[in-house]
C-alpha cells in the first residue's frame, strides 16, 4: 500500500485484507455460543436422570458451557491471526491476580463443593452450626441458607461451616416436654392419658416411639417427661399443641398439676 492511497482505496484494502477474517471469526463465534447451549442442554438432561444434588447439577451444566465457549474464543483469536501463546500467558498472569483479589470467594466455591460432594447435610434437615441453627433451603457454591421457626433467614458464607462442629437433627425433631403432677396421682392412669393425647396429635410421628416416663421427683412434684418426635417445620406448633391437650386432659381427668408449697412453722419462745 503506497503513501498515496485514498482514504476510499485504504478501506477497501483493509476489508478485503480483513474483512473475511473478521467475518468467519463472528460466526465461529456464534456457531459456539450456539453450540455450548445445546451441549448444555443435553448435559443438563442427562444429569437429571443421575442421582445428582441439584448444585453439582448446575455447576456441570456451567463448567460444560464455559469449556466450549473458551474453545470458541480460543479459534476465533487464531483466525483474527493473533499469537495464541501470548494471549494465554496474559490469562495466565490476570488469572494469578483474579485469585489473590478473590481468596474469600475461592474459600467459598471450595468449602461450597466439599459439602455438596460429602454431604454432610441435605434440604430440608434442620442443622445447628456456628451459633446458628434452622431449617436448610438452599446449599449453593457460595453459601448456605438456613430458615429459622419463625420464618427469617440466615445466610451462613461455606467457609464458615467446613471444619466446624456440625448438628444436624435431620427431618425430625425430638420435643422435651415436662408436666409436674401432685406425688398422690395415680400413674399409671395420667401416663395413659399423656400417652393418648400424643396418639391422637397429627404432629406426633409414630415411629420413632414416643418416650413418656417419670423424669425427675421434685420437691412437690413428680414431674413426667414427655419426648415424641415430630417433623422440624412442626416443632413449635407440636409444642404447643401438646401442652394445652395434656392441661385439658388433666384437668377433665381430675389429674392435680400442684405449685410450689412452703411449710412455716412459728416457734414460740419459752
Amino acid at each position: 500500500m503506497s503513501m498515496g492511497m485514498l482514504p476510499t482505496d485504504l478501506v477497501i484494502d483493509l476489508s478485503i485484507r480483513y474483512g473475511f477474517k473478521v467475518l468467519g471469526a463472528i460466526i465461529i463465534l456464534a456457531g459456539g455460543l450456539l453450540v455450548a447451549r445445546w451441549i448444555g442442554n443435553i448435559v443438563h438432561s442427562w444429569i437429571g436422570h443421575q442421582q445428582i444434588e441439584p448444585p453439582i447439577r448446575i455447576l456441570i451444566v456451567r463448567l460444560v458451557r464455559m469449556a466450549v465457549v473458551l474453545l470458541t474464543l480460543v479459534v476465533v483469536i487464531d483466525n483474527l491471526g493473533v499469537q495464541i501463546t501470548p494471549f494465554l500467558a496474559g490469562i495466565g498472569v490476570a488469572g494469578v491476580g483474579i485469585g489473590l483479589a478473590l481468596q474469600g470467594v475461592l474459600s467459598n466455591v471450595v468449602a461450597g463443593l466439599t459439602i455438596i460432594f460429602t454431604k454432610p447435610y441435605r434440604v430440608g434437615q434442620y442443622i445447628e452450626l456456628a451459633g446458628e441453627q434452622g431449617e436448610v433451603t438452599m446449599i449453593d457454591i457460595f453459601s448456605t441458607t438456613l430458615v429459622h421457626p419463625d420464618l427469617s433467614k440466615v445466610v451462613i458464607p461455606n467457609r464458615k461451616i467446613v471444619g466446624e462442629i456440625l448438628h444436624n437433627f435431620g427431618t425430625m425433631r425430638q420435643l422435651n416436654l415436662k408436666v409436674g403432677v401432685a406425688y398422690g396421682t395415680d400413674l399409671n392412669h395420667t401416663l395413659a392419658i399423656v400417652r393418648q393425647v400424643l396418639e391422637n396429635s397429627a404432629y406426633v410421628l409414630k415411629e420413632p416411639t414416643p418416650i413418656v416416663g417419670i423424669g425427675l421427683l421434685d420437691d412437690s412434684a413428680i414431674v413426667i417427661s414427655i419426648r415424641p418426635w415430630v417433623k422440624v417445620n412442626e416443632y413449635d406448633a407440636a409444642q404447643l399443641e401438646l401442652y394445652q391437650g395434656i392441661v385439658e386432659r388433666f384437668q377433665a381427668g381430675r389429674v392435680a398439676i400442684p405449685f410450689p408449697q412452703r411449710e412455716v412453722r412459728l416457734v414460740s419462745e419459752p
